[in-house]
């Protein structure tokens, strides 16, 4: 106990002689008045930039097929009505990697026609970034419907577009959207039929034997686990969605 005493004063002791040798950094965060217009400009930069950072993420997601992808596997989850199996963590990274798969031809377009002739300099980084969005709206424009287009040019007011090249990205995005969602649902919808179809029989059986308490979900689940691995419903699920992209 004594000898603990010792070098716990000898400690306290040379901790100060240790703090002054020793220089420590230090870090320091503020905002100053800017002297001059380009300092502006720099941090107005950095802010913009910032945000594109930000939001980057979701717009690559909503311009490509993951929207309709992970809707789909959602509304096969829910049809089967399994909650949280297969776990969000399992539809997100399969959603992700079919996206890869469907929207591989249009990446590597981009690739060919402008990260590798920027990355070479034999073009600037505005042509990159165009050359870019034209291959972007190319993949839009084979999957956007003539209706959603329309509505969005009609709602805006602008003028009829004479070709693609007329027609903004601010309206072939959400147009791009709308499809996607309509051809989702439409796809959810045939998928819900079988399930539905099941859970009515398995509920009018129930009735007519006067098993009122036991809810039908209960019956019905392992039925339709059963028909969905009988006629291999993830490889249905999943032909069907690449097809609908063709």
């Amino acid at each position: 106990m004594k000898r603990f005493r010792l070098c716990l004063g000898l400690f306290l002791l040379l901790t100060p002689t240790w703090a002054q040798a020793i220089d420590l950094p230090t870090l320091s965060l503020g905002i100053k008045e800017a002297s001059t217009p380009a300092e502006v400009s720099t941090a107005l930069q950095v802010v913009l930039v910032l945000t594109i950072l930000t939001v980057a993420p979701a717009i690559l997601l909503m311009t490509t097929a993951f929207t309709r992808i992970i809707i789909v596997l959602g509304f096969v989850r829910q049809a089967m009505g399994t909650q949280n199996t297969p776990p969000n963590q399992v539809l997100l990274g399969l959603a992700l990697f079919l996206t890869f798969f469907v929207m591989a031809p249009t990446f590597n377009t981009i690739n060919a026609q402008a990260l590798q002739p920027y990355m070479q300099e034999k073009i600037t980084q505005q042509q990159a970034l165009t050359r870019s969005v034209d291959v972007m709206r190319d993949f839009m424009f084979s999957q956007v419907q003539e209706n959603e287009l329309q509505l969005l040019i009609d709602i805006t007011k602008e003028e009829q577009p004479a070709d693609r090249k007329d027609v903004s990205s601010s309206i072939l995005i959400p147009a791009f959207m709308l499809s996607e969602l309509k051809r989702s649902f439409q796809m959810g919808f045939m998928i819900y039929v079988p399930f539905l179809v099941i859970d009515m029989l398995v509920a009018s059986v129930l009735m007519s034997m006067g098993m009122m308490m036991l809810p039908p979900i209960v019956i019905s689940l392992p039925f339709k686990l059963l028909l969905f691995v009988l006629v291999d419903g993830w490889q249905l699920v999943v032909g069907s969605l690449m097809k609908s992209f063709g």
